[in-house]
C-alpha cells in the first residue's frame, strides 16, 4: 500500500529556493492541515465519548509512540495536571525508548512490538483505561504492539494516524485517521503530520476535561498557580466570579489554593 505519509513531495528543488518562499511553502502546506482534522471529527467524537464514560468511572487515558508521536503524547499528558489540577497519574504518555527518548533519538526502540506493553504494565494498565497509539505511519511495531496487547486485555483503544487503512489503525477499535497529504521535506512526518496530531491531541484532552467538569464557564478554574502569570489570572478570575476586590480575592486564593475552592468558599 502505497502511503500517503512517504509521497514524494509536492515541491521540487528545496535547496534552490530562498529563505522566503521556503517559509511560504511550509505555510501553504500548513493550511491544509485544520481541513484534514475537520474531516476527522466524527472518529475524535467516538473516542473522546468512550474516554469520558471510562474516566467518569475512575479509569485513566494513556498515549503510546515513538520519536515525534511519543513526545506529542507527553507533552498532552504533562499539561493536563497543571492546566486542570488533576493528578499525573490521570493522563500519561510514554515513548518508546523511555524518558532518555523524549530528547535525543534511541536506535530501534520503535521496533520493538513487545516493549510498549511492557511499560504499560509498569503502571498497572487495566480495563478501566484507555490507550491511544500515536503513529504518524500508522505502521511503528512499538504501537502496534501495545495495542494489540491491550486489545487482548480489554483496555478500550484508539490511535491518531496520517494514512488510511494502516496497521495500527486496524488495530485500535476507534481509529483516528488525519491524512494531511505529503509533507513538503519527503517523508518528514514532524511537520503537517505532527501539527495535524497535536491539534487532535489538544482536541481529545482538552474536550475531555471539560466533560469532566474542570472548566467553568470558560475558565480552568482548577489550574495550578504555578508562577506569577497565573496567579494574576486567578485573582481576575476570583474577582470576576465573586465581585470582590482583588485584596480579598487574593487573600481568598491564598487560603484555599486555587480559584474554584476560594470562590466555592466564598458563596459558602
Amino acid at each position: 500500500m502505497d502511503r500517503t505519509t512517504e509521497q514524494d513531495s509536492l515541491y521540487t528543488d528545496l535547496e534552490k529556493k530562498s529563505v522566503k518562499e521556503l517559509l511560504h511553502g511550509i505555510n501553504q502546506e500548513d493550511k491544509s492541515v485544520p481541513l484534514a482534522v475537520e474531516k476527522a471529527i466524527p472518529q475524535i467524537e467516538n473516542l473522546v465519548e468512550k474516554i469520558v464514560e471510562k474516566m467518569k468511572a475512575g479509569g485513566r487515558l494513556f498515549y503510546i509512540g515513538a520519536g515525534t508521536s511519543g513526545r506529542l503524547g507527553i507533552v498532552d499528558a504533562s499539561e493536563c495536571p497543571p492546566t486542570y489540577g488533576v493528578p499525573h497519574d490521570m493522563v500519561i504518555g510514554i515513548i518508546a525508548g523511555g524518558d532518555s527518548a523524549i530528547r535525543k533519538a534511541v536506535e530501534f526502540a520503535e521496533d520493538d512490538t513487545e516493549q510498549a506493553w511492557e511499560d504499560l504494565l509498569k503502571f498497572t494498565i487495566s480495563d478501566k483505561d484507555v490507550l491511544i497509539g500515536i503513529a504518524a505511519s500508522g505502521t511503528t511495531p512499538y504501537v502496534i504492539g501495545g495495542l494489540k496487547r491491550a486489545n487482548e486485555a480489554g483496555v478500550l483503544t484508539g490511535c491518531i494516524v496520517c494514512n488510511i487503512g494502516s496497521p495500527v489503525a486496524v488495530e485500535a477499535k476507534y481509529p483516528i485517521e488525519v491524512v494531511v497529504g505529503p509533507e513538503y521535506v519527503t517523508g518528514s512526518t514532524r511537520m503537517k503530520s505532527g501539527t495535524a496530531q497535536k491539534l487532535v491531541l489538544n482536541m481529545i484532552s482538552t474536550t475531555v476535561m471539560i466533560q469532566l467538569g474542570r472548566v467553568k464557564g470558560n475558565k480552568m478554574f482548577d489550574m495550578q498557580l504555578s508562577n506569577n502569570k497565573l496567579v494574576k489570572r486567578a485573582v481576575n478570575m476570583v474577582v470576576e466570579a465573586t465581585g470582590l476586590d482583588e485584596q480579598t480575592a487574593q487573600k481568598l486564593l491564598d487560603e484555599h489554593g486555587n480559584v474554584r475552592a476560594a470562590v466555592e468558599m466564598y458563596k459558602k
